[in-house]
């Protein structure tokens, strides 16, 4: 992060406010703010806000953490393409609240695995998961309302 005077701003340059940099990145002014504090993003003050530059911006985008790169021992994650997904994308995928798929992990309705910290499920044990259980549900509920 560099604190520069207006004159001391790199020419031919455009720039955004913090208000249109956190739009840009579909998060918070304080997300920006504070990748700004923690030297992640370049900023500089203009004498009474910060601005940014489009193109530092755009960098720190491309090299911001994601769930979807995050490793673990070389490998994915949650490497969809060899059918495992997060507990969220799971829960986007059955179309149910994410506690529901967590409270299924716990008590041993759904089969998952922690890598570092994170739980992964396998795309298997999800259809497992709908066939065994919430289809069930489902079919008794109907049962019920007949």
């Amino acid at each position: 992060m560099s604190e520069h005077r207006e004159e001391e701003l790199p020419p031919g340059k455009k720039f955004v406010t913090l208000s249109e940099a956190a739009k840009i990145n579909d998060v918070t002014r304080q997300a920006i703010y504070v990748a700004i504090k923690q030297k992640k993003l370049r900023a500089y003050k203009n004498p009474t806000r910060w601005i940014i530059d489009i193109e530092d911006l755009e960098r720190y985008r491309k090299l911001k953490y994601s769930r979807t790169k995050s490793m673990h021992n070389g490998e994915l994650i949650f490497d969809n393409k060899k059918g495992f997904y997060s507990i969220q994308q799971a829960s986007k995928m059955l179309n149910v609240p994410y506690q529901k798929i967590y409270y299924a992990t716990r008590i041993g309705l759904l089969k998952a695995t922690r890598k570092g910290s994170a739980w992964v499920v396998h795309v298997d044990d999800l259809k497992k998961y709908q066939e065994s259980y919430l289809n069930r549900l489902i079919s008794n509920f109907d049962e019920g309302v007949s």
